[in-house]
Parts: C-alpha cells; structure tokens; sequence
C-alpha cells in the first residue's frame, strides 16, 4: 500500500489540473469568467497566492504558495472544481458524458477526478517550474512565442523585467537557462 505522506506548512506547490476526457473548454470565455469567479471566492475563503499560471483549452498548470498555518490544497481545488463545475453547468456550459460510476456519485463531467501535485524543492525548481508553465503553450503548439498566450502570468512576469534576454528556443523539458533571475516581489 502507497504511504503518502503530507509535506510542511507554509510550502510552494506546482499543479496540474486536467479537464474530465481532456475536453478543451477553459479558454471558452464562458469558462474563463466561472473559473475566475470561483477561484477568487476560494482565495477569499482559503487565501493562497498565485506565483504562476497558464490556463490552456484542457488544463492549468500552476504555482501557488499557502499560507504557513495551512496546507490543505486538496480543499481548495476540491472547491474550486466543484463550484466551478456548478456554475459552468448552470450558465450554459456543457459537461462530457459521465460513467456510471461518476453518475452514481454525482459527479459532473467537467473535471479529472485528481490533480497533480509537486512541492517545489528549492530556489532552481520554482524557475524550472514557472518556465514550465509559461513554455505550456508552445508545447502543447497552441502559439509559437509564449507572448503570443494571453492566459498566462508570462507577461506580468516579463513586464517585471524576469525574462529580458531569455531564450525560449532553449527550453526542453524541465532544463532551462538558469541565469535567468527572477524578482518575485
């Protein structure tokens, strides 16, 4: 049997969250405005702050830092996919077909049941990470520069002067320049 343990409070975690049969709906203007919606209301209720994100047509991936009395960041996305989900439905929005299984819960088919998670180590996997996220796009071939991303902290990070001379060509995987010094302030 897997031993999960949980880590220290007050810790930086990376995040990944998949839509239910990755059905590309997030960037819908429709999605973007009830995952705001229920993600401030969550940061009211649950504060943590956001260090990085992208949203993409399928998942989030993103950085977030808890406040040191409280590391329960199960229950912050446990709200946010549930209210969101909710609300996404009751507007208009269309869920996937469901499982018998996701149906005997009531469950509806906006979300993967689970999440990835990663607490960040060190100094060096909060830049890789955070390159990660802002890289995402170009990946997955959505855009050819990650400038061209509009749901991404990337340019709140570039207009802090974090990525001036970067090359994005050499990015691959979780290997990136580390002369790259961020000013996370």
């Amino acid at each position: 049997m897997t031993n999960y343990r949980r880590s220290h409070l007050g810790l930086t975690y990376f995040f990944t969250v998949v839509t239910h049969q990755r059905r590309k709906f997030l960037i819908d203007e429709l999605a973007r405005k009830c995952l705001r919606q229920e993600w401030k209301t969550v940061e009211a209720n649950y504060p943590f702050e956001v260090i990085a994100i992208s949203l993409l047509p399928e998942h989030i991936h993103c950085v977030w830092r808890l406040p040191k009395e409280d590391d329960n960041y199960s229950r912050r996305w446990g709200i946010i996919k549930k209210e969101f989900s909710k609300s996404y439905v009751d507007k208009g929005g269309q869920q996937s077909e469901q499982c018998q299984s996701r149906i005997n819960k009531h469950e509806l088919g906006i979300w993967q049941r689970r999440f990835f998670e990663h607490r960040i180590r060190d100094d060096k996997d909060l830049k890789n990470h955070i390159d990660y996220i802002h890289y995402n796009p170009v990946k997955h071939g959505l855009v050819k520069n990650v400038f061209e991303w509009p749901w991404s902290t990337v340019h709140k990070y570039y207009r802090q002067g974090c990525y001036r001379g970067f090359d994005w060509n050499v990015v691959n995987g979780l290997e990136f320049n580390e002369n790259i010094e961020y000013d996370m302030e």
